[in-house]
């Protein structure tokens, strides 16, 4: 019980004589220096909200409006047409106060209530300027006149220095489209995808539907448009997510890979020393604002909301629903190593540890000889399995005493540690598929060694690789991409490694021993974890993973022949996907809506008429360079004014689920509603895009590249692909589906999206040299090890 007696600020005992009080000097000066930092966070904050709560004025505007009136009063001039006047008459002041005194306090709440009008008036203007969206429609380097005008006034109506959080009350709200709108545009995408006779049933039941029972669900919609941030957040987070019953193992939660070439250092320790630092001064920036708001063209800001809850926070399982807990600041990160739990405080005497320091500690914990408490190793597989079950198991034996205590620090961690015991990343001798048992390691693990309900964890593996987990129903994946790209650009350009490989720095050796978590697991817990186990490895061994790193060429040679570099690949993937199974299939790709409050995403769907019409025309051997353009531009244009459309909350499928939740609540039944809720995404797609390119210099040190990230398969028959851009070389791909569909193969699918690409870019540029595609444009890196 050494870690109990650790956690006791003070002793007593009762004697004959009365208390006998024992103070602890070390646990006191804990306290002191926990509740100074505690007060310096709280008086940031209250300065952030000040700045924020005035955006896009500054406090000091204050002042300058303050000193105008009272200089003109003294030029006997009166601004406020009798308004400062009519204060002085009702200002209860005490007889003894002066009337040139009562007439600079009335000059002065006169100044304080035209300096929140005014501010009020700014940010409607500029709320009612980020409300166009024209300019998303318009082709690079054609900006109209409106246009150029409209980036003025947005640029004079967003003041300076903005904080993370400055722009969140001046963006306009999801917009509702209307029902006939989204109806049409639902018809349209699924015409691809079925024969005239389906879709003549389809469209008579969406007829019926938008004449009769979609009026009234509209309706509903709209009021709530009118009284929440956004229609559709708060019920996609419930009932997508926290709704779900199902494992989030593999069916929600997503990965991200380290570099791709190069690993900073092949010691464990030091590796997770120096990005455990990087992580938490990335959470110090985050606290202060400090991080810069995404703008758009540099100009139009995106809604941060999801960033509130990257740290500390942790999903809770509940038996209907589950619910997502934050707490604030917490000073330590759970830590899970050969079946044992530790708590690893990373602040000693308010102050954060030292790189070095967290690599000396992390090593004691990798040393430690203890063994698991009886039924620990594998506790974490409850997170992996159905949410029922771990529910139940939640209330049943972890309510209360040690468990209870236990689990709590993990659930309240500011994040989760994984020092994994194997070895993953590029190997040497087998590279394609080390990358594939790489990814599949980071998206489930051994289904007990990560806990899956944290917002993110991190897992350092025995060669210093590393990667991270992200829990989805807290936030999109681009939320978590961007403190990943910050911590790994921090660990090797910033804080880096000295030549044997240790973090620099020295080392406090009075440090406390990390606290190893105890735990009573009952036999029947056992058995629990033992039939959450074999349903969480079932769904893990059923994943097929295949990350295909294509180098022939890259965004910069598809740029080149003008077409959208994110259109090409999604042709790619319908045209490989064709080739596979000879015909279409309902195709989603993710776009933001973070143009918008609280906005997350929306669905593209990416299998259109024109895609659709353009394949056929080449496997049938119709496309020829005389018709070139009309088949491969028409459907990249289609696909980029459905993506923009996204953006700009003209979407079909948010509008439908929220349309279809609506049904639920008044207890009516939509055939056309239950019948679009319930077709399958069989090919699921994403792009990741690196942020914050300003953190690598991909010109001179092209090594330092991340292979993206990825997530399993929708569909038990589909498949998931993730693909991200890096530089102007390199596509990656991440592609899964299950081995239990014999007509699915993450290989094979890869092969067809590496011929599919090849085959459009020789279209789109027949005079392309071969030396273009194979040495000109692969970066020059050196290879692992």
């Amino acid at each position: 019980m050494a870690e109990a007696h650790q956690a006791v600020a003070f002793q007593f005992t009762v004697t004959p004589e009365g208390i006998d009080l024992r103070l602890s000097h070390q646990a006191l000066s804990e306290i002191y220096l926990s509740g100074v930092r505690s007060w310096k966070k709280r008086i940031i904050r209250i300065k952030n909200s000040v700045i924020t709560g005035v955006y896009p004025a500054s406090p000091s505007s204050w002042l300058f409006v303050v000193i105008a009136i009272l200089a003109t009063m003294y030029t006997r001039s009166d601004p406020s047409m009798g308004i400062i006047a009519k204060i002085q008459e009702h200002l209860p002041v005490s007889q003894s106060m002066s009337s040139q005194c009562q007439a600079v306090v009335s000059a002065v709440l006169f100044s304080t209530m035209l300096w929140l009008l005014l501010i009020f008036t700014m940010r409607l203007c500029l709320k009612q300027l980020l409300s166009y969206h024209r300019w998303m429609f318009e082709q690079h380097g054609k900006m109209s006149t409106t246009t150029k005008i409209w980036v003025a006034l947005v640029r004079i109506f967003s003041g300076r220095k903005p904080l993370l959080y400055s722009y969140q009350g001046s963006l306009p709200n999801l917009p509702v489209p209307a029902i006939k709108d989204t109806v049409k545009r639902y018809l349209e995408s699924v015409r691809p995808l079925m024969n005239d006779g389906e879709y003549e049933r389809m469209t008579k039941l969406a007829t019926e539907f938008e004449s009769s029972l979609g009026n009234r669900l509209q309706w509903y919609l709209k009021l709530k448009a009118l009284w929440a941030s956004n229609y559709v957040s708060d019920w996609w987070e419930e009932y997508v997510y926290l709704r779900g019953r199902s494992p989030i193992m593999v069916n929600s939660n997503y990965y991200g890979m380290d570099f791709l070439y190069v690993t900073p250092t092949p010691i464990q320790a030091a590796r997770a020393g120096n990005s455990i630092h990087a992580f938490f001064l990335y959470r110090r920036k985050l606290n202060k604002e400090e991080i810069k708001p995404l703008l758009l063209r540099s100009t139009v800001p995106c809604c941060s909301y999801q960033f509130e809850r990257m740290f500390d926070s942790c999903r809770i399982p509940g038996s209907l629903t589950d619910t997502v807990q934050h707490w604030k600041d917490s000073d330590y990160v759970a830590v899970y190593h050969k079946g044992r739990y530790f708590r690893l405080k990373v602040y000693q005497a308010g102050r954060l540890l030292s790189p070095r320091e967290i690599e000396f500690q992390i090593q004691r914990i990798l040393d430690d000889p203890a063994p698991p408490s009886k039924g620990e190793a594998k506790l974490g597989a409850l997170t992996a399995a159905d949410r029922v079950s771990w529910a139940e198991a939640r209330v049943k034996y972890f309510s209360s005493g040690i468990n209870k205590r236990s689990l709590d620090v993990i659930e309240r961690a500011a994040f989760f540690v994984t020092l994994d015991d194997e070895e993953q990343g590029t190997m040497r001798d087998d590279q394609p598929a080390s990358l594939d048992n790489y990814a599949k390691s980071l998206l489930h693990g051994k289904c007990y060694d990560r806990w899956f309900d944290k917002s993110f964890s991190v897992i350092y593996y025995k060669n210093g690789k590393s990667g991270i987990n992200g829990e989805h129903s807290w936030a999109d994946a681009p939320v978590v991409a961007h403190v990943w790209e910050y911590v790994l650009a921090t660990d090797s350009f910033q804080l880096g490694y000295n030549e044997e490989g240790h973090c620099k720095g020295e080392v406090d050796a009075s440090l406390p021993q990390p606290q190893k978590l105890n735990w009573e697991i009952s036999p029947e817990c056992e058995e629990q974890i033992s039939r959450s186990l074999a349903v969480a490895q079932a769904l893990a061994d059923d994943v097929d993973f295949h990350v295909l790193s294509f180098r022939d060429f890259g965004k910069g040679q598809i740029k080149k022949c003008k077409v959208s570099p994110d259109a090409f690949i999604q042709m790619t993937l319908q045209l490989a996907y064709y080739r596979e199974r000879g015909t279409f299939c309902l195709t989603y790709e993710a776009s933001m809506t973070r143009l918008f409050r609280e906005g997350r995403t929306e669905t593209v769907r990416s299998c259109t008429n024109e895609s659709s019409a353009f394949v056929r025309a080449l496997e049938n051997g119709e496309v020829g360079t005389g018709i070139m353009t009309f088949h491969i531009r028409n459907p990249s244009e289609k696909h980029q004014q459905l993506y923009r459309m996204a953006m700009t909350g003209a979407g079909i499928d948010r509008h439908l689920f929220c349309l279809y939740v609506v049904s639920k609540y008044l207890g009516l039944e939509s055939p056309f509603l239950k019948e679009v809720l319930a077709e399958p995404w069989r090919l699921s797609t994403s792009q990741t895009s690196i942020q914050q390119v300003e953190l690598f210099d991909l010109a001179n040190h092209p090594e330092y590249i991340s292979c993206g990230g990825g997530f399993g398969p929708v569909a038990d028959d589909g498949y998931g692909v993730s693909y991200n851009f890096i530089g102007e070389n390199v596509i990656n791909f991440h592609i899964s589906c299950k081995h239990s569909c014999p007509s699915t193969d993450a290989h094979k699918f890869g092969d067809q999206i590496r011929k599919a690409v090849n085959d459009l870019l020789q279209l789109l540029s027949p005079n392309q040299k071969e030396s273009n595609k194979t040495e000109e444009s692969q970066p020059k890196v050196k290879k692992e090890q």
